[in-house]
């Protein structure tokens, strides 16, 4: 099924900020609140989970960060979460519970659901990455048109005007993108679905399909 709705893609009982989706339809509206819903939501963290690391920043006591990880605010980083040496985040970033983020790897405005790994060498800008999604080693949100020109979502038959500039990808729940693959600017990938390695991948991409290439889109059985 080819959608682009809030609840056709994630299970919001898997993030924390299930409230900042209430009375939006698609998930990209999003995108220009989550830095203040960060800044409002923080300070009002159970102190007992989690502690405050800097500025705007508060990680929860079971995380477990690696030294050399570059932390800027505002930040939410979830339970029993891993952050390895040499991750970059930089700001306006919610990570979940049971996630990673891994070596070498630069979030920045993004939501990451629980359980959600971006492990090895991925930048992830302006997206949004539902329940148990993985990013495969190299692969990345690409966020900006290269005619600098604001985002379109294309489905098969209909267009969505987003009025962002910046817009990376919505990834729903349970989706695997494999290695050095490409999501370009207003990607949007229905749950349960698999892309290969070395893709390059855009526009709507339905529910429980296997991403071959762009020309080879079959569905899961």
């Amino acid at each position: 099924m080819e959608s682009v709705i809030i609840t056709d893609l994630y299970d919001l009982t898997q993030t924390m900020a299930a409230e900042l989706f209430d009375g939006k339809i698609f998930p990209w509206e999003l995108l220009p609140e989550i830095g203040d819903w960060i800044l409002k939501t923080g300070p009002m963290l159970d102190k007992n989970i989690y502690e405050r690391r800097g500025e705007d920043i508060w990680i929860a006591r079971s995380a477990s960060i690696a030294p050399t990880a570059s932390i800027t605010g505002p930040v939410i980083i979830g339970e029993h979460t891993e952050v390895r040496p040499g991750a970059f985040i930089r700001g306006k970033v919610l990570v979940g519970d049971n996630c990673v983020v891994g070596n070498s790897t630069e979030l920045k405005n993004v939501i990451l659901f629980n359980n959600v790994q971006v492990p090895h060498y991925n930048y992830v800008g302006d997206s949004i990455l539902g329940f148990k999604s993985h990013m495969g080693a190299g692969s990345i949100t690409s966020n900006v048109k290269s005619d600098k020109k604001l985002v379109i979502v294309k489905g098969t038959e209909e267009r969505w005007e987003t009025g962002l500039k910046k817009f990376g990808a919505m990834l729903g729940d349970h989706v695997e993108v494999g290695c050095d693959s490409v999501l370009n600017p207003g990607t949007v990938v229905g749950r349960n679905t698999n892309i290969y390695p070395l893709t390059s991948v855009r526009g709507v991409i339905p529910s429980d399909s296997i991403v071959k290439t762009m020309e080879n889109i079959v569905h899961k059985e």
